[in-house]
């Protein structure tokens, strides 16, 4: 247990947060310090300087006028003198921003939601995004928090996506249900579901096919999958989970319209937050699609993968600008 607690401790998670977020702290942080040297007072070129920070760091136009009409309102009734209070205030607006969104914290520490087992996990996103490693990731820390996994390649139309989740499987010693290229992902999601009812393990994840194709196509695939599965475990999937790339900024955004708009996303997986200046998107995410962020890529280590927390993404943000 003491290892359990050491892995998924806050202030190990905290620090791979910082580390993860410091390309968009930089960015962000210097166009603010720029923008308020040699003021005296918070004024409207500030505030114009800082909506800019906020679009560069791709949090999109909708949150950031939410954002920058809130600090408006603020430095109205209070004239705020440097940098200093001015980074606080931003940090009270973003903190109350995140928590008026539909957050979630089912997956404290890799814990699975109780009153059925397995869980079943679809996972959907566009190829590119990291999908396949996020569930070779996910497949890994589950195990580590002592569940029992099994892995579904349903997506059965890239050679590579079998291929890679079978190296994940190895890798993680997490056993895998697949068959040839060309097979059908719904009886693939099928087998899987089958064989871990039989298992009895905790938690299925069932890779999908990573085309981004037109809303009625993604549709008619994935509902198709959710059928067969539910021959197995009517309730099934419990979650449908959209991965998407933080460093493509608003080309995630769009992603998650297209994906939201073709099927009931429950959860949301941000990966590469920490090769880009771009990780801003995750508010805008959180903020327009009311989704609960459930997990986040911050490096290339497995448990470089950690479970969202709103409250220390804000901090790591926002670290040394107290």
């Amino acid at each position: 247990m003491g290892f359990f607690n050491k892995l998924f401790g806050k202030k190990e998670q905290q620090e791979s947060i910082d580390h993860g977020l410091e390309k968009t702290r930089q960015g962000f942080f210097s166009k603010i310090s720029k923008a308020i040297a040699g003021k005296s007072t918070v004024d409207e070129e500030v505030l114009d300087e800082v909506e800019n920070a906020l679009i560069s760091a791709d949090v999109g136009l909708d949150t950031t006028v939410k954002i920058i009409n809130r600090l408006e309102a603020r430095v109205a009734k209070d004239k705020y003198l440097n940098s200093k209070e001015l980074n606080g205030l931003l940090k009270e607006e973003v903190q109350a921003l995140m928590v008026a969104t539909a957050q979630d914290e089912t997956y404290r520490d890799f814990e699975l939601p109780t009153g059925h087992k397995p869980h079943v996990i679809l996972v959907v996103g566009v190829n590119g995004v990291g999908k396949t490693t996020t569930i070779g990731k996910l497949a890994h820390n589950f195990s580590l928090a002592g569940k029992s996994v099994l892995l579904g390649a349903a997506d059965t139309f890239r050679a590579a996506a079998v291929d890679q989740l079978s190296i994940w499987s190895e890798r993680t010693k997490v056993p895998i249900v697949k068959k040839e290229m060309g097979s059908d992902p719904a009886s693939v999601a099928f087998d899987t579901v089958q064989s871990g009812v039989a298992k009895g393990v905790d938690v299925i994840l069932i890779d999908t096919a990573g085309r981004l194709h037109n809303k009625a196509h993604l549709m008619e695939e994935l509902s198709k999958i959710k059928r067969v599965v539910q021959k197995v475990i009517p309730d099934a999937p419990h979650e449908v989970l959209l991965v998407l790339d933080g460093s493509t900024g608003q080309n995630a955004l769009e992603q998650a319209k297209h994906f939201t708009a073709a099927t009931e996303v429950t959860a949301l997986a941000i990966t590469k937050l920490d090769g880009t200046a771009k990780g801003g998107v995750v508010l805008a995410i959180a903020d327009q699609f009311k989704i609960p962020v459930k997990f986040i890529g911050v490096g290339e280590k497995a448990t470089d993968l950690l479970v969202f927390d709103k409250q220390q993404f804000v901090d790591g943000l926002f670290q040394n600008q107290d």
